[in-house]
């Protein structure tokens, strides 16, 4: 435990977005939680967890710097994607009203992907600045790669203290990919403070504690900012993350009501599964499927659903009915 008495420490947050997204992603649509992490209440989160960690009164802590990095489209790029452009500067006033600082690198075209390249790179030479010009006391990490260990123990060297913000978790998105989050071993081992979120946020929710409970958005403060990262941001796959929407587009116009569809399931979870249909495949619960279990579709089933969208304006099906093998378990 570190204590100073004279001076309240200097606090710097660094987020990697695109595992910032992840996150908010696995809690927006996989955890019970369904709610989007939330700047406000993660700077708070974290004030509080160093005050505890430095053995100092809670008053005194202030994130005192607190940047952003991210891959992004550039402009043609995204006026090319119906209101990316839109959801783009709404996501930077998010940043803006939390005092972030937004750093972002064009997208760029590897083999026919759009992918990002030397964000992790820009995140440590900003950090590493910071501490050699007396910036930051603690560098707070919201990072999981292994390629920031260069960056830990140079930091460890300065004497400044590092706070590690951790996730370990996996699902599949609605491409039918496995995503797997798991922080660098190493990373946590050479952390002054590793707070292993994961198991923080499930214990204080259990507990009704508010400090956890404000690290989630509002349910009915969706339009007025704080959301840690927003709709959409679709993952490729186990190792690579391309940036997408911020936000996730309106509903499709003209559709009619009660409309049914058609197609097959993609992939099938424990309570959801997601089913085949441009652009975005579409999410469904357990709940939501009729004459049949649940149990019994499997990925390549033909069903039948409706389209409705969710709290956020996402498209999901509803309805859902296998076709054809004379209904369920046949």
């Amino acid at each position: 435990m570190y204590s100073n008495h004279c001076a309240a420490p200097k606090i710097g947050v660094f987020y990697d977005g695109n595992f910032l997204l992840h996150a908010s992603n696995y809690y927006n649509y996989i955890h019970p939680q369904r709610r989007r992490l939330c700047l406000n209440g993660l700077h708070d989160f974290i004030c509080q967890r160093v005050a505890e960690e430095e053995g100092i009164d809670p008053k005194r802590c202030r994130v005192n710097e607190a940047h952003y990095f991210r891959g992004r489209l550039n402009a043609s790029d995204a006026a090319q994607r119906g209101s990316q452009l839109y959801h783009d500067r709404v996501f930077d006033d998010i940043l803006m009203s939390e005092g972030v600082h937004p750093h972002y690198l064009p997208l760029r075209n590897i083999y026919g992907r759009k992918e990002e390249r030397g964000t992790d790179v820009w995140l440590a030479l900003e950090v590493y600045e910071m501490a050699l010009r007396g910036k930051i006391d603690i560098a707070v990490l919201v990072v999981a790669d292994t390629d920031y260990v260069p960056l830990v123990r140079k930091l460890i060297a300065l004497g400044v203290r590092v706070m590690l913000i951790s996730w370990e978790f996996e699902y599949i998105n609605d491409e039918g990919n496995r995503i797997v989050t798991k922080t660098s071993h190493e990373l946590l081992t050479l952390a002054h403070y590793p707070v292993p979120m994961q198991e923080v946020i499930d214990c204080g929710l259990k507990q009704n504690n508010q400090l956890i409970m404000n690290l989630f958005v509002a349910n009915d403060a969706k339009s007025q900012g704080g959301d840690a990262a927003e709709e959409g941001g679709e993952e490729a796959d186990e190792t690579v993350v391309e940036a997408e929407d911020e936000f996730t587009p309106p509903g499709r116009v003209g559709r009619e009501p009660g409309a049914r569809y058609t197609s097959t399931i993609l992939s099938i979870k424990t309570g959801y599964g997601f089913i085949k249909y441009p652009n975005n495949n579409l999410f469904f619960h357990s709940l939501d499927v009729i004459e049949g279990d649940f149990s019994a579709l499997a990925p390549g089933d033909e069903v039948e659903f409706s389209i409705d969208q969710n709290d956020q304006g996402q498209d999901v099906a509803k309805q859902v009915k296998r076709l054809g093998g004379g209904g369920f378990g046949a």
